[in-house]
């Protein structure tokens, strides 16, 4: 069976008026983030929210169970020095809410929690949400936890992860939820990596993919977003990459600074 019909089956097409928004939107990766301003902070999603547009974060979960926005899984890289220090997942939401983000420019800009995150956006612009994953058997916990703060939550928004697992989570246990596949090829372009790819499309069953922008354009990409898969690529930052998300790709995750982009 060729693979198309094997798609088809495995991994159904999403009804396009539910994540049209998706190809409508370009996304500020970490929020409009920059000088003074740091990513996943609630200064940069407010520069996002007041230019228009959508807005790209990352979530962890707490030692306590409640989802908080940020990238790493430690805090060694972006937490002002002196701060606490080590794995996320073993600090409480209250200890993380302590915790500066480096390059605060004096604003004292903390961790803030998911909660915080969507009650500020309050359904201005749509949001992306990636859940950061490990190669372990605590995304159930991971997903729930996205989930209870998503509920009752009306603006247009989607879950994603590179992680096959949290899309198929997502399509079992909360199917409304719009939700994503994000993918890098790197060095994978081998059939081994074709067929890792396909095997991690019909697992997830995702309503859109993530592409990396270095990988487009792509056949696997192509051939997704020809039967009606939204396509976003990141991350877009420079002229050349968004012209080439333009061509191949139906939504920009980017880092420019507004006046420059991303999409003409």
């Amino acid at each position: 069976m060729p693979f198309g019909l094997l798609d088809r089956w495995l991994s159904p097409a999403p009804d396009w008026n539910r994540v049209n928004w998706i190809a409508e939107t370009d996304f500020a990766h970490r929020g409009l983030h920059g000088i003074g301003v740091p990513e996943n902070s609630r200064a940069a999603f407010e520069r996002a929210r007041e230019q228009g547009y959508g807005i790209e974060l990352d979530v962890q979960r707490s030692s306590d169970g409640h989802c908080v926005v940020f990238h790493d899984d430690t805090l060694d890289r972006l937490a002002e020095p002196g701060a606490l220090s080590g794995p996320v997942n073993r600090l409480t939401s209250a200890q993380l809410a302590q915790v500066r983000l480096l390059g605060s420019a004096g604003s004292g800009e903390t961790i803030p929690t998911l909660r915080q995150v969507l009650a500020q956006i309050a359904g201005k612009v749509p949001v992306l949400i990636e859940v950061k994953s490990r190669d372990d058997n605590h995304v159930a916990g991971r997903c729930l936890a996205v989930r209870r703060v998503l509920e009752g939550y009306t603006g247009a928004h989607a879950v994603m992860s590179f992680d096959p697992r949290v899309a198929r989570w997502f399509s079992r246990h909360s199917p409304h939820t719009v939700r994503g596949l994000i993918v890098s090829e790197g060095e994978r372009r081998a059939l081994p990596g074709r067929i890792g790819r396909r095997l991690a499309l019909w697992h997830a069953k995702p309503d859109f993919l993530a592409y990396d922008i270095n990988d487009l354009p792509s056949r696997f990409a192509a051939a997704q977003r020809a039967r009606g898969l939204p396509l976003a690529t990141w991350t877009v930052r420079s002229a050349e990459q968004a012209e080439r998300a333009a061509r191949f790709a139906d939504a920009d995750i980017f880092e420019i600074e507004p006046g420059a982009g991303p999409r003409a």
